[in-house]
């Protein structure tokens, strides 16, 4: 059988993607990692052979394991799209034992970062941080937050197949609605551009990424699903309920919900320390 990917083809599954209501971050992703794919194939046709040898690429040009594994998942996710008997097997990662230092995100560096941006006039930047911390919400959620949800104080996701409503601290609430009277937004989304259109999770970066220097915080820690993280181990802290947590954060399995409370190697080797085994 002669399979080849054609950009129509790259187009066509990217629109099914669409169609199952996948978040536009995931299909700018899966898109990258199939046009990735047919640049190695430089014109051969697919095989099952010319795809392992692709997985093994990636592994000698250093790829993280997580993130072949991730593109692998693109890759076979088109597979079935397209109707081709091909399959990878995924890279086997054991589970990290603790998280990664210059990736965890502290209370401490997280207030630093509201601080900075809001002595800075970035007011609306702030307002986002707060609200994709204070919710556990992920970026691509954003669009949820309108002036009826805050008002409210809950608001109902639609993402992935699923619907969840989530509550909105009230503290919160009160700050959103006055956020919105003050840019003059009466209804809908609370967070628009100047020219009134959604925000998008590129410019949030994008802001995220100047606000570093000005804070003090490495940029390596300052992401929008880093607020994701903080949020879901300051609830865990809190309530000690990992069910209660997977279902505000909208997980299907528990162990998704576990990678978010991986402990920092800090705390573990503290935790180790204490266990008093040494004499």
């Amino acid at each position: 059988m002669n399979y080849t990917i054609t950009r129509a083809d790259i187009d066509s599954y990217c629109l099914s993607l669409a169609a199952e209501e996948r978040a536009s971050g995931t299909i700018e992703k899966y898109r990258r990692d199939i046009v990735s794919f047919t640049l190695f194939l430089d014109g051969r046709s697919v095989t099952k052979e010319i795809a392992r040898d692709w997985k093994a690429y990636l592994q000698d040009r250093g790829y993280a394991p997580r993130t072949i594994n991730t593109m692998l998942s693109a890759l076979n996710s088109f597979f079935r799209f397209a109707g081709w008997d091909i399959k990878l097997k995924f890279l086997k990662i054991q589970h990290q034992l603790f998280r990664d230092p210059a990736r965890e995100l502290s209370r401490a560096e997280y207030d630093r970062l509201i601080v900075t941006a809001r002595e800075s006039g970035q007011k609306r930047l702030a307002l986002i941080m707060e609200t994709l911390c204070a919710t556990g919400i992920r970026i691509s959620e954003l669009r949820y937050i309108t002036v009826e949800a805050a008002k409210k104080g809950r608001t109902t996701i639609a993402l992935k197949g699923k619907i969840r409503t989530i509550l909105l601290p009230t503290k919160l609430c009160r700050k959103l609605v006055k956020y919105a009277k003050k840019q003059k937004i009466a209804s809908g989304e609370v967070f628009l551009t100047k020219s009134g259109k959604s925000i998008t999770r590129r410019q949030v970066w994008y802001e995220l990424k100047r606000l570093c220097h000005s804070a003090g915080v490495e940029p390596s820690k300052v992401f929008p699903h880093n607020f994701r993280h903080l949020f879901a181990t300051t609830f865990y802290h809190a309530c000690k309920d990992i069910a209660r947590l997977a279902d505000v954060l909208g997980h299907s399995s528990i162990e998704t919900t576990r990678i978010y409370l991986t402990v920092s190697g800090a705390e573990q080797a503290r935790q180790l320390d204490e266990l008093g085994l040494i004499s």
